[in-house]
């Protein structure tokens, strides 16, 4: 079947929980329990205009996120980020989910420019944001700690100028 992007609901704690066991996703926040897990739904769903979060929806089942937060209606600017579970990473879902989500901000969502950042360790995210439209624009030096170890990060921008990209994108369920 074929993900669809929609709502975070309460009965994906579960399938949260699980993707956070992955020690890649320790800077996505901390989610040790279902508890947890709950709280990291609600936070993602009760931001009001400041946050659009939706989750990549693979057979009823949450398999990762993409979301526009940090929204700074002012400027029309929002922080842009994603994250798939590991069992399904690498097949694409994660470029489609935020080539939809990336799209939609830049035209419904109101905003004109989204940002985001990835470890420079981490090149796969890098392939996400490029196949969402997204251009490199520098690095910035030691700018997460982690482990003890300032680590570089790779920054990345979409305007609503710049092309749409080509990338097959998903449905949208707001």
């Amino acid at each position: 079947m074929r993900p669809i992007l929609r709502s975070f609901e309460a009965a994906d704690a579960a399938a949260v929980l699980d993707a956070f066991a992955d020690p890649e996703m320790a800077r996505q926040g901390d989610v040790a329990d279902l508890e947890q897990a709950a709280a990291w739904i609600c936070a993602m769903t009760e931001g009001g205009l400041d946050r659009h979060v939706f989750a990549i929806d693979l057979d009823g089942t949450a398999v990762g996120a993409v979301g526009v937060t940090a929204i700074d209606r002012e400027n029309r600017v929002g922080w842009f980020w994603y994250w798939l579970h590991r069992a399904h990473r690498g097949c694409g879902t994660a470029s489609r989910a935020a080539a939809t989500v990336s799209n939609w901000a830049l035209s419904v969502g109101g905003l004109e420019r989204l940002e985001l950042g990835h470890r420079v360790n981490n090149p796969a995210s890098g392939v996400v944001a490029e196949a969402a439209g997204f251009v490199r624009e520098g690095v910035e030096r030691g700018k997460f700690l982690i482990a003890g170890v300032r680590v570089d990060v790779l920054t990345y921008g979409r305007l609503i100028t710049d092309p749409v990209p080509l990338t097959e994108t998903f449905k949208l369920r707001e």
